[in-house]
């Protein structure tokens, strides 16, 4: 798929790809603002997060996307007023973006691939616990506690996140089917 598109956002994505990486970013705070309901399951916002963020990267195989779209979903959820930590959004959806861009970094076609996009949705999903630990400890609570919390937070976001993350590859291989996204490697 070639393209004679000028480049837009950073110089480095065009204007088509910063839409599609828009839509991704609006996809995942509209499935958070969606999944507000009260399933008590700790992390069951990271099935559609890791789906959307390991799929922009796959979608638009350049540094930076998955990276634009954690930061753009933060951003949006933080002025949405969604979630308890207040600038601290910031990090729930970036920590697992950063994680998706070393993931694509270690192994560019992980996208295809049902292990590593498992393993970088596991890891990325058990990153996001690291914001709401950080909170906890510094307010001073028991370390035991803490310590119990986040294995179970971040056992059940990881699980949930390993889940999204595997609807990716059949995905990325229909758009590639089709010819909607290309087979080559950019970076």
């Amino acid at each position: 798929m070639t393209t004679n598109e000028s480049t837009f956002l950073w110089r480095r994505f065009t204007l088509r790809e910063a839409i599609l990486l828009g839509f991704c970013a609006t996809f995942v705070v509209l499935t958070r603002a969606g999944l507000r309901l009260h399933l008590h399951l700790p992390g069951h916002v990271m099935f559609f997060t890791m789906f959307f963020l390991i799929l922009a990267r796959a979608w638009v195989p350049k540094v930076g996307a998955a990276a634009l779209v954690g930061l753009i979903a933060s951003l949006a959820g933080m002025l949405l007023g969604m979630g308890k930590g207040g600038p601290l959004v910031l990090l729930k959806f970036l920590l697992p973006a950063l994680i998706v861009e070393a993931g694509a970094f270690v192994y560019p076609v992980f996208a295809v691939s049902w292990w590593a996009c498992a393993t970088i949705g596991v890891l990325a999903a058990a990153t996001r616990v690291a914001a709401t630990t950080g909170v906890e400890w510094f307010i001073g609570m028991e370390e035991e506690i803490i310590l119990g919390k986040a294995l179970l937070n971040a056992a059940a976001t990881a699980g949930f996140g390993a889940l999204g993350s595997l609807l990716v590859p059949p995905v990325v291989r229909r758009l590639r089917a089709n010819g909607l996204i290309s087979h080559g490697r950019k970076g």
